[in-house]
């Protein structure tokens, strides 16, 4: 099984920032796409960014001029920066990992989240 740890969750105030760190494991042969999605209270989870092996991203237009996404490869890592936080970006941040195994599955794992408040 592919596992997702994430990390970096915390309360800050508006204007901070956070950076927030997934590590994948298990029987990884490739991963295509690694991302970021939140589910605020009361909300259906949704996207908040992604990016492709190949490093092509993805935002939520809500992310876009705040928040970074970036990966690693080698690592089987993904990183989510987010600058200029705002009490709406509260919420449980998971990561998203879709790849294949080693012995050619494919997988479409979550982590368990972590999760970031944002005061006013």
């Amino acid at each position: 099984q592919v596992q997702l740890v994430e990390s970096g969750g915390d309360l800050v105030q508006a204007g901070e920032f956070l950076r927030l760190s997934c590590a994948a494991s298990g029987p990884i042969f490739s991963i295509n796409h690694m991302g970021w999605y939140r589910q605020a209270p009361g909300k259906s989870r949704e996207l908040v960014a992604t990016i492709t092996s190949d490093g092509n991203t993805n935002y939520a237009d809500s992310a876009k001029g705040r928040f970074t996404v970036s990966r690693s490869n080698a690592k089987n890592t993904v990183s989510l920066q987010m600058n200029n936080l705002k009490p709406e970006d509260t919420g449980v941040y998971y990561c998203n990992a879709r790849g294949v195994t080693f012995y050619r599955a494919n997988f479409d794992s979550w982590g368990q989240g972590t999760q970031v408040t944002v005061s006013s």
